[in-house]
C-alpha cells in the first residue's frame, strides 16, 4: 500500500477518535490538517470538541500558514525577521486587533499632544544634541544590569498600557536603589482612572498623567496580586501595607526623524515604554522585523517596554520586552530594526522618573 494512502487513513481515523466532522476542500493538503491537529492539542484550544468552531478556525489557521510562507519568502537575511505558528495563528487579522490590541489608541493619543509633558523631537534638534551630547554605546541591554522583570504574560485581558509602564517604574526603581521588585499591574488595572477602562483598555500617558496627579504609590506585585482581569480597586485596604514607588515626573515623547535621541534617552537614563503597531507580530517568532509593519500614528495598538538596542549587529535593532508570555518571539523579547520609525516605535514613547 502506497505510504500516501496509509498516512490519508491514518489521519481519517485520528480526527474520527476527536469527533470532529471537518470538510476539507480539494486544495488542502493532509499535511496542513495534520499541522492544524497538533496546533489544536499544543494550544489546548477551548474549540477542540466543537466541529462548527473547529472548521472555521481550520480556515483561519490555513490562511496564517500561507501569510507565513509569504512572510519568509520575503525574508532579505538570516538576521531578518521570521515567523510561524503562534497561539494567534488561527484567528483572523480583525480578530487580533479586536482582542488582543487596542485599536483605539491613535485616538487616545492624540489628546496628549497639546499637554505640558508631550514634546516633539526634531532632526535638527536631535543632530545638534547628538554632536553635544556623550557618546553612547553600540550596544546597551538593560537586563544586562539586572534591572528588568521576568516577561508577563496579559492573556485576554487588554491592559498593555498598564503591563509597559509599571515594567519602566520596576526598571527606574532599581536603576535608583539598586533593588529590583515586581510591581503590581493588577492595582492599575483596578484603581486607574483617567479614561483607563482596566482590561478594556487604557494608554500609557494616561495613567503617567494619573499617577503623578494622584500621588497614589503602586505596590509590590505579592502585595496586590495579579488576576488578569478587571476587579474592583482594593486600594482603600491598603493603608497599612508597605509604602510603594511613587512618580515624580514623566514625559510622552514624539521621537519621528528624531530616533537618535530616543536611543540616547534608553542608553542615559533608562528602559521606556512605547506605543507600537503590532498586528503584523500575529504569526511573529524571531528575528528582526525590517518591513512589513506600518509606522502610522493612526494604527498604533499595543504597548511595550523598549529595554536596549545594538548598532553592532548586522541589522541595527531595538530590544523589546513584550507582555505576551514567554512563549511568544525570543523568550518574549522581539527585535525591530532601528531608523524608520518601524511600527510606529517612535510615535509615542514615555519615559519616568520615581521619588
Amino acid at each position: 500500500m502506497e505510504w500516501r494512502t496509509v498516512a490519508v487513513i491514518v489521519l481519517v481515523v485520528s480526527l474520527c477518535f476527536l469527533a470532529i466532522p471537518i470538510r476539507v476542500s480539494p486544495n488542502t493538503s493532509n499535511g496542513d490538517l495534520k499541522l492544524f491537529q497538533n496546533y489544536v492539542m499544543r494550544y489546548n484550544k477551548s474549540y477542540r470538541n466543537d466541529p462548527t468552531e473547529y472548521e472555521e478556525r481550520f480556515k483561519r489557521f490555513l490562511k496564517s500558514l500561507r501569510h507565513i510562507e509569504k512572510m519568509n519568502g520575503l525574508r532579505p537575511s538570516q538576521e531578518s525577521a521570521y515567523y510561524g505558528l503562534t497561539e494567534f495563528s488561527d484567528m483572523s487579522e480583525d480578530e487580533f486587533l479586536s482582542l488582543t490590541l487596542l485599536p483605539d489608541l491613535p485616538a487616545r493619543g492624540e489628546k496628549h499632544v497639546n499637554e505640558s509633558y508631550h514634546r516633539r523631537h526634531h532632526l535638527l534638534q536631535s543632530t545638534n544634541r547628538v554632536k553635544k551630547s556623550v557618546s553612547i554605546p553600540l550596544r546597551f541591554d538593560w537586563r544586562d544590569k539586572g534591572v528588568i522583570t521576568p516577561v508577563r504574560n496579559q492573556g485576554s485581558c487588554g491592559a498593555c498600557w498598564a503591563f509597559s509602564t509599571v515594567e519602566v517604574v520596576e526598571s527606574m526603581y532599581a536603576i535608583k536603589n539598586g533593588t529590583l521588585h515586581m510591581l503590581s499591574v493588577q492595582e492599575m488595572i483596578d484603581c486607574a482612572k483617567n479614561s483607563n477602562f482596566g482590561c478594556e483598555g487604557g494608554d500609557i500617558c494616561s495613567l503617567l498623567s494619573w499617577l503623578l496627579a494622584s500621588k497614589v504609590q503602586i505596590f509590590q506585585e505579592s502585595t496586590y496580586p495579579l488576576v488578569g482581569k478587571t476587579s474592583m480597586c482594593k486600594l482603600g485596604k491598603m493603608i497599612d501595607k508597605a509604602s510603594g514607588v511613587k512618580i515624580r515626573d514623566f514625559n510622552c515623547d514624539n521621537f519621528v526623524d528624531a530616533e537618535d535621541e530616543l536611543l540616547i534617552t534608553v542608553a542615559t537614563h533608562g528602559p521606556v515604554a512605547a506605543a507600537v503597531n503590532a498586528l503584523s507580530w500575529q504569526n511573529y517568532l524571531g528575528g528582526v522585523i525590517q518591513y512589513h509593519c506600518d509606522s502610522s500614528f493612526d494604527n498604533l495598538n499595543h504597548a511595550v517596554q523598549i529595554v536596549g538596542y545594538d548598532k553592532s549587529a548586522a541589522i541595527p535593532h531595538y530590544i523589546i520586552k513584550n507582555s505576551w508570555g514567554t512563549n511568544f518571539g525570543d523568550k518574549g523579547y522581539m527585535y525591530i530594526g532601528i531608523g524608520n520609525n518601524l511600527c510606529g516605535i517612535a510615535n509615542q514613547v514615555s519615559s519616568l522618573d520615581i521619588l
